[in-house]
């Protein structure tokens, strides 16, 4: 994988036949499957915190699941959780790169090559 980019795939809560995908919590459950207390966090005060690789968004009304692929090098059963997670239950999915700070401005997620 390249370093100058990330890549990450979005996992939306569409099925492939297009039906929007149930329970309405599913990708804050998925999310939370792979989150953690924070750094030094103990005591009654202590937060849990979705990982830095594994994030539930909002694309406009649908949501979305964002795997950092990094996850696969930190956490391989993690990664291949969240992944099968998304295969078994027939969500689409698309993987993309972060645009290089000179493309910013454009708004469509480029698709990465295969190596």
């Amino acid at each position: 994988m390249d370093d100058s980019s990330s890549t990450e795939y979005f996992i939306q809560g569409i099925t492939k036949s297009g039906k929007k995908f149930r329970p309405s919590d599913w990708s804050e459950r998925l999310c939370g499957v792979v989150s953690s207390f924070g750094p030094g966090a103990t005591g009654p005060n202590a937060k849990l915190q979705y990982s830095l690789y594994v994030r539930p968004v909002m694309l406009g009304d649908i949501k979305t699941v964002i795997v950092d692929a990094r996850l696969r090098d930190i956490e391989p059963m993690a990664f291949d959780f969240v992944m099968k997670f998304a295969l078994d239950n027939d969500l689409l999915m698309t993987e993309a790169c972060e645009l290089p700070v000179e493309h910013s401005e454009q708004r469509d997620l480029p698709v990465c090559s295969s190596s």
